[in-house]
């Protein structure tokens, strides 16, 4: 039986996989809710996995309470597979957003981003090792995490650790639009900039004051400018505060400042741009904190994964598979910024990720099975 043909027959599983993961809410911010999640993303593929020989009890791996899930089929980690188990969506979500298949699309909390693409890895490794024996699996690690979605801030040095000599890291984040995968990532800065003035009575001498939230409201636009449309580098303003209260002159104003950059070196000049802002208001003070919480994951990291994914396609009645540039970042910027070869968007193909209309178009699921678990064999056997 061909690779497709299996994923073909393990469809229903598949979907009735999702849904019970779906059905465990996961949201990041909720320890309680990260853990049972885990127990049941664990029981899932573990099974799944069981049934082919492969090891079944993932080590649980527990990082400031939050718990994170690998499984090594089998020696060292040659190729990893990255995904995450935990959501954007908020306790509830599932009463206006069904767990449920209709008309050929799956939908429900965190179907697209990223239930389906953890069943899709979990069953290409078992068919993998139902098709030529448990040792084809040998090097190959499943890391699901569980704080993705607000940083990684517990999991980033063990998934770096557990990439850093891999041959390939492959990423089971959502597929792009068409079913695109991502080759290239922009990198992510976060900072704050904060004015500092003087407080005063805004009544009695607003003379006396320096104004922070005017030294705030000059910076906005220089900040901005740093962008560049011709490289796609893109500095946004976002979340600010002014003051404390309505008849005091601020003394203290800041704003949250998101930065996206296609490669390093971009990063780097604004950086050093923004911490080189100089006040403008008379008495006045600028202070600038954070930096870059994620490298860009740069076509050239993407590239010969990419190859080899365009050449097994066809035969798994994928055509035309094509590539694709994104603003967001996922875990794979991580492994793309220590040198290891990252392929990202391996997962299921829809739309609507943390949005009310996310769904995965389930005619998609097999071929994109099967083209997880030919990848993982081509790796093997050509590094």
């Amino acid at each position: 039986m061909s690779l497709l043909d299996d994923a073909i027959a393990r469809l229903p599983a598949m979907l009735d996989d999702a849904l019970r993961i779906i059905e465990c809410e996961s949201p990041s911010d909720d320890l309680e809710a990260i853990t049972r999640s885990a127990r049941v993303v664990g029981e899932v593929l573990g099974a799944r996995l069981a049934a082919a020989g492969l090891p079944s009890e993932p080590e649980r791996i527990v990082h400031d309470g939050v718990t994170h899930l690998r499984w090594r089929l089998g020696g060292p980690t040659r190729v990893l597979l990255l995904g995450h188990h935990d959501t954007v969506w908020p306790h509830g979500s599932l009463v206006a957003h069904p767990a449920r298949v209709s008309d050929g699309v799956l939908t429900g909390p965190g179907c697209f981003d990223m239930a389906i693409g953890l069943v899709q890895a979990a069953h290409a490794c078992a068919a993998l090792a139902e098709r030529d024996g448990a040792d084809a699996l040998a090097g190959v690690t499943l890391l699901v995490t569980g704080d993705e979605e607000v940083g990684s801030t517990t999991s980033r040095a063990l998934l770096e650790d557990e990439a850093r000599d891999a041959a390939a890291v492959l990423v089971l984040e959502a597929s792009g639009p068409g079913g695109a995968l991502k080759s290239e990532r922009k990198g992510v800065s976060l900072y704050t900039l904060a004015a500092h003035g003087r407080a005063a009575h805004a009544g009695l001498d607003p003379e006396r004051g320096v104004n922070a939230g005017l030294e705030l409201a000059a910076q906005l636009p220089r900040i901005a400018a740093l962008g560049d449309p011709a490289t796609g580098t893109t500095v946004t303003p976002t979340r600010g505060i002014i003051g404390t209260t309505v008849n005091t002159v601020p003394a203290h104003a800041h704003v949250d400042v998101d930065v996206r950059a296609s490669t390093a070196a971009e990063q780097a000049r604004v950086d050093a741009a923004i911490r080189a802002l100089p006040p403008v208001t008379p008495g006045a003070q600028v202070t600038v904190s954070g930096g870059v919480n994620r490298p860009p994951l740069e076509r050239a990291s993407a590239a010969d994964l990419f190859a080899r994914a365009a050449r097994l396609a066809p035969s798994l009645g994928i055509d035309g598979l094509a590539e694709c540039s994104v603003g967001g970042a996922s875990d794979g910027n991580f492994t793309a910024g220590l040198g290891v070869p990252t392929l990202d968007g391996l997962g299921g193909v829809g739309g609507g990720a943390h949005a009310p209309d996310e769904h995965v178009e389930v005619a998609h699921v097999p071929a994109r099975t099967a083209l997880l678990a030919s990848l993982v064999a081509d790796v093997g056997e050509r590094p």
